[in-house]
C-alpha cells in the first residue's frame, strides 16, 4: 500500500461509516481494485476504524458526556434509560459475533458476487424508507432490539450498519431526529470491542505497513468522517434517502459486473 492509497482507502472508511453504503463493503472493493490481499494490512484496518469511533466521540462528545453524568448519579432517569436502550441494542450482535463469527468472516475474501447481492440488500432497506408515513414515536426497548437485529446483517460486508439501522428505525415509525444519533451511538461499543479483539488475535509481526501510511489513512478516515456524520445526522432528519439506494445499486451492479470478470 502507497500513500495515495492510503488516503483513499481512509477517505472511503470515514465517508461510508456514516452514510448508508457499507464502510466495510467500499473497503473489500477498494482492496480489489486496487490488487491488495483482503487479509494484508492489519495495522491499517484497525486504524481508520478507530479512527471513525473518534469522529463519532467528536460529532457527539456532548450527548455522550450528558448520558454518562446521568447514568452514572445511579437512578432510573431519562439518561440512564437511554444508556439501557443502548445496551438492548447490543444484545443481538454480541450474540452474533460469538455464534457467527467465523461465517462471516468468510464473506471477507474479496468475492464481488456476494458483494454486489449485500449491496443490493442495502439499497432495498434504505428503499423501503420511501414508502413509510414519517411518526414521531420516540425510541422504546423493544425497537431498540429490533433495531439490533438489523444491525446483525451487517456483519456482511456490503450490508450497511447505519443503513439497516436507520432504516429499520424509519420503519418502526420512530422520531427521524433520534434515529441517526441512536444509530451511531449504538455501534460505539460493538466496534470498539471487535478491534480490540482483532487487535489481541492478529499477528502484528508480519505487518509490513509504514507509520506514515497508517497515520495518513488515520487521519483522512477521522476527517471524513466527522463531515459525514455531522451531515447524515442532518440529512436524516429530511428522511430522503433514495440517492444512497440508486448509488449502492449502482455499485452492486458494479462488484456483480467486476465478479463475473466483464471488465
Amino acid at each position: 500500500m502507497n500513500l495515495l492509497e492510503a488516503i483513499i482507502l481512509g477517505l472511503i472508511q470515514g465517508l461510508t461509516e456514516f452514510l448508508p453504503v457499507s464502510s466495510s463493503g467500499h473497503l473489500e472493493l477498494g482492496k480489489y481494485l486496487f490488487g491488495m490481499d483482503h487479509e494484508a494490512n492489519f495495522y491499517f484496518s484497525i486504524a481508520v476504524h478507530g479512527a471513525t469511533v473518534l469522529s463519532t466521540l467528536a460529532v457527539l462528545w456532548k450527548e455522550i458526556w450528558d448520558l454518562l453524568k446521568g447514568f452514572f448519579r445511579f437512578r432510573m432517569n431519562e439518561e440512564t434509560l437511554y444508556v439501557l436502550k443502548i445496551f438492548v441494542s447490543m444484545i443481538p450482535v454480541a450474540i452474533s459475533g460469538f455464534f457467527l463469527k467465523d461465517i462471516a468472516e468468510k464473506f471477507f475474501t474479496g468475492n464481488m458476487i456476494s458483494l454486489g447481492i449485500e449491496f443490493m440488500i442495502s439499497a432495498l432497506f434504505l428503499l423501503l424508507t420511501l414508502f413509510i408515513k414519517p411518526k414521531e414515536r420516540p425510541i422504546g426497548f423493544a425497537d431498540s432490539f429490533i433495531i439490533g437485529l438489523a444491525q446483525v446483517l451487517a456483519i456482511l460486508p456490503g450490508v450497511s450498519r447505519s443503513g439497516a439501522t436507520i432504516a429499520t428505525g424509519m420503519m418502526l415509525g420512530n422520531k427521524k431526529s433520534e434515529i441517526a444519533r441512536f444509530s451511531f451511538l449504538m455501534v460505539l461499543i460493538p466496534i470498539i470491542g471487535a478491534n480490540f479483539v482483532e487487535m489481541r488475535s492478529g499477528d502484528f509481526s508480519t505487518e509490513g505497513t509504514s507509520f506514515l501510511i497508517i497515520l495518513a489513512g488515520f487521519i483522512t478516515a477521522f476527517v471524513s468522517g466527522y463531515i459525514a456524520c455531522k451531515w447524515m445526522i442532518n440529512l436524516v432528519k429530511k428522511g430522503n434517502l433514495l440517492w444512497f439506494a440508486v448509488y449502492c445499486i449502482f455499485a452492486g451492479i458494479f462488484s456483480l459486473l467486476l465478479g463475473l470478470n466483464v471488465f
